[in-house]
């Protein structure tokens, strides 16, 4: 069965310092068409930063999109300083949200953070080792964190009580927890 669909118009709806959207007019298969609104993205990294003692290291900070504050992994986007470059921005990651630097940085996976309406891509890393950085680089602009450090159990609570609800920190936790069983 063919499932492509050719883009047969595209108009930017909006540019903005973080996403841009898309609307495109696409010819279906059986030759009708359809809209699609896509956000577009620069791409972005998630950090697994576990601690000599066995605690995951989170941010929780306010989020806009849903209201309310949310627990996740140390993550960002992809931008001019990291070029293509998610191992740098990892480190870069690492220093500006919770101050440590990875003596280990291992590449774990990439996923696609939300295929219906966005093409972000996010490449996720697990960081041991961890030290205190020499000079710690500015955070974003408005942005306001604070680190927290929870054992796996902890962590299984907050998810089984929605406290944590962020995708990628959802698979954070879950690999931590395979990690665990494999005693790595």
């Amino acid at each position: 069965m063919n499932l492509k669909e050719e883009v047969v118009e595209k108009k930017q709806l909006y540019h903005g310092a973080i996403i841009d959207l898309e609307r495109q007019t696409v010819r279906l298969p059986n030759g009708e068409t359809a809209h699609r609104e896509i956000v577009r993205h620069s791409g972005a990294v998630g950090v697994i930063a576990i601690t000599d003692d066995e605690r995951l290291i989170l941010v929780k900070q306010w989020r806009a999109p849903i209201g309310q504050p949310t627990l996740e992994i140390p993550a960002g986007k992809l931008d001019d300083r990291d070029s293509t470059n998610t191992e740098h921005a990892a480190n870069r990651e690492l220093n500006e949200e919770i101050r440590l630097h990875a003596g280990h940085l291992e590449k774990i996976t990439g996923f696609y953070s939300s295929v219906g309406f966005s093409d972000e891509y996010m490449t996720l890393y697990l960081a041991t080792d961890l030290q205190p950085v020499a000079d710690e680089l500015p955070r974003d602009a408005g942005e306001n964190l604070e680190i927290v450090k929870y054992r796996l159990p902890e962590l299984k609570k907050l998810m089984a009580t929605g406290q944590i609800q962020d995708a990628k920190t959802v698979m954070a936790v879950w690999y931590f927890e395979l990690m665990q069983h494999q005693g790595r």
